[in-house]
């Protein structure tokens, strides 16, 4: 089982630091290897923590990421993350159910067929400051809150928002993704619901992974990075739509019943 779960964090390791959604894979091995919900998302968090990071270095370490603007948005991030993790039991998820899959849907609509996801940078439509107030502390929020997608909404926002092109934005959105994974990790190792053997197995995993993807990101760039975020953003909505406990589905499987 531990080594099953390592080789699934390598390879979801090398599909976040590229478009995000690592998640998708490892969260269903974790209710698979018998957690419960809360600790499979909880567990899941430690590897994607390191991930991120580990991806955010290899980044760095090439130059892509502007520190001096980036810190002010990445320290948003993080408290959002808490804030978001602290409401978690207040807040509607019937409501992020219904939501999130059409932004992803979106999402994958838009790096299929804009021609504005491009390598190179393009204008920015707000300043830094502006963004730093609003993109990263709704993102963040939803981070802490409930998660899927989070990587591929940042991805959107410093494309669309900051012109950053798709490389760019890759990086900065592996920064703010680690900073907001590692703002709820640390409410939910205060409750205890961490499972640590294994979050510990399979962050080494992933970072072996993420460093890979992150090296192969800066090479092929939009040729592997816009693909990639479609896919991923179409499976993560699709993911969330076949769950049962989805509004969507509890729907159709009304109206269906009605008709037949």
């Amino acid at each position: 089982m531990i080594a099953a779960l390592a080789a699934v964090s390598f390879l979801a390791g090398f599909v976040d630091s590229i478009a995000g959604g690592g998640g998708l894979l490892t969260v269903p091995a974790l209710l698979l290897a018998g957690l419960d919900p809360a600790q499979a998302i909880a567990t899941n968090k430690v590897q994607g923590s390191v991930a991120a990071a580990s991806a955010t270095y290899t980044f760095g370490r090439k130059g892509l990421i502007e520190w001096k603007k980036a810190w002010g948005f990445t320290l948003v991030a993080f408290l959002s993350s808490i804030a978001g993790a602290l409401c978690v039991r207040f807040l509607p998820r019937s409501a992020l159910e219904v939501l999130i899959p059409l932004l992803l849907i979106a999402i994958a609509l838009y790096f299929a067929f804009s021609r504005k996801v491009k390598d190179e940078d393009a204008h920015a439509r707000m300043t830094t400051l502006a963004f730093g107030l609003t993109a990263p502390v709704a993102i963040g929020f939803y981070d802490g809150i409930f998660g899927p997608g989070a990587g591929s909404f940042y991805m959107l926002a410093f494309v669309t928002l900051l012109g950053y092109g798709v490389v760019r934005a890759t990086a900065h959105t592996k920064l703010v993704n680690f900073a907001s994974n590692f703002g709820s990790l640390l409410l939910y190792a205060a409750t205890g619901t961490v499972v640590w053997s294994l979050g510990f197995v399979m962050a080494g995993a992933s970072l072996l992974g993420a460093q890979l993807g992150s090296r192969v990101a800066m090479r092929l760039g939009s040729r592997i990075i816009r693909p990639l975020l479609v896919l991923v953003s179409s499976l993560m909505a699709l993911r969330l739509l076949l769950d049962p406990a989805n509004p969507w589905r509890q729907g159709l499987q009304r109206a269906v019943s009605m008709l037949f």
